[in-house]
């Protein structure tokens, strides 16, 4: 599939993730264990057969870039790649990327081969699968200039996407932005199965390449959304395609932390553990989880866990977790670490009185989402138990109920938050 060139956005500042994204960007946020946000649109790409891949970073990309690099070494006989494509300043232009719109028009320039027919944009912080090659299958029997992938969703939900109005055949003749209420966008509904939907669109454009070029050449407008693409409606054949399975728009702290709870479920509609779909990331060569007297349920552990005498239920626990006797883990994320300590590390931890990496000896955690290299010390409870909305401190956030525990922040024995 030489033909299609797959852009992925690296995201901006995230604000929304916040505090998950004050050190890398969106992408690049521990999910699932083991994954990171950005290994979804590349494997989805890769499982289609698309393997010209850029990923677009700016802001925060440190983190992003070292896991691109050491993750997606292809094989160089298949003539296919995975790199970054970095923000820079040149002589036409001294301003970075101020939108999703302005990178991609920034970049075109290197986008050069000829071979290239199709260019599909991808955002960095979904959770889905989905065949590009159906996508692309549906945008030629339309005959189409550009295609929106879109999901079929409820009333109740119009309020956070931006929603498309289709004729008969599909195609795009109307937009609106986050409507507030049904009543704005009643024309707009479609019937699925008997029920009535609204499609909102997933941020997945598949574009002819001159036809983005013209696009974003003849207009100087920063985002995709909301100004380049309602554009383009009247005079570009744009139409709609529908997507059934799994998606979700992992934007907020909510979001991020209700899809990772999801894979503790075997009834959740994407299957991790499907070898003819993987999600690929960067192969850590870590030993097996060591369990010792531990009781868990509903958990999803990550490689290089060590868990003694702890109780963990409805949970996600990330790569080289430590987890304490006596300590009770609950409807949360824990991320783990980037690195163990040795006994060496161990000692000079009690010498400065600050706890070891990870979670402590009789511990309670209660729906909160634990960065990496957090230091959790003995006896801390961590519960909510105010049932506070909203709160920021350098130790901890709350964030719509959820309390959240920065990376590498410490947090000292017999707290109570």
């Amino acid at each position: 599939m030489r033909e299609v060139l797959c852009l992925v956005l690296g995201g901006g500042r995230g604000v929304r993730l916040n505090p998950l994204t004050k050190y890398r960007s969106k992408p690049a946020v521990p999910f699932a264990a083991k994954y990171r946000l950005v290994d979804i649109p590349i494997s989805n790409s890769l499982n289609s057969g698309f393997n010209h891949i850029y990923v677009l970073t700016q802001f925060n990309s440190e983190s992003l870039n070292k896991h691109i690099t050491r993750t997606y070494k292809l094989d160089p006989f298949s003539g296919g790649f995975v790199e970054i494509m970095a923000a820079e300043q040149s002589m036409d232009s001294m301003d970075w990327f101020q939108g999703t719109a302005d990178a991609v028009r920034r970049c075109l320039k290197h986008f050069n081969n000829p071979s290239v027919e199709y260019v599909l944009v991808l955002s960095g912080d979904q959770f889905y699968r989905m065949d590009f090659k159906e996508l692309l299958a549906f945008h030629n029997e339309n005959k189409a200039d550009i295609t929106i992938a879109c999901k079929p969703i409820a009333g109740s939900e119009i309020k956070d996407f931006g929603i498309m109005g289709t004729d008969k055949r599909g195609r795009i003749n109307n937009f609106i932005e986050k409507p507030q209420d049904e009543d704005a966008v009643e024309s707009m509904g479609i019937l699925i199965e008997g029920k009535r939907y609204y499609l909102a669109s997933m941020g997945i454009y598949l574009f002819n390449k001159e036809v983005l070029t013209e696009i974003l050449y003849n207009n100087n407008k920063a985002d995709f959304g909301k100004e380049v693409m309602p554009d383009s409606f009247p005079h570009k054949l744009t139409y709609s395609y529908i997507h059934k399975g799994e998606w979700k728009d992992i934007g907020t702290i909510k979001a991020f932390y209700e899809e990772n709870l999801i894979f503790t479920d075997s009834a959740s509609s994407v299957n991790l553990f499907d070898e003819s779909w993987p999600f690929f990331t960067h192969p850590r060569y870590l030993p097996p989880a060591s369990v010792e007297e531990a009781d868990l349920k509903r958990t999803l552990l990550g490689d290089g866990s060590i868990l003694r005498r702890c109780s963990i239920n409805h949970s996600v626990i990330g790569l080289r977790s430590c987890i304490y006797e006596n300590s009770r883990i609950e409807d949360s994320i824990l991320m783990g670490a980037d690195y163990y300590e040795s006994k060496e590390d161990k000692q000079r931890d009690v010498q400065k009185e600050i706890p070891f990496v990870g979670v402590g000896r009789n511990c309670l955690i209660k729906k909160a989402i634990i960065d990496k290299n957090a230091r959790i010390g003995d006896n801390v409870r961590i519960v909510n138990e105010k049932g506070v909305e909203s709160f920021e401190s350098e130790r901890y956030y709350i964030k719509e109920g959820i309390v959240i525990i920065p990376k590498g922040c410490i947090i000292d024995s017999g707290t109570v938050i």
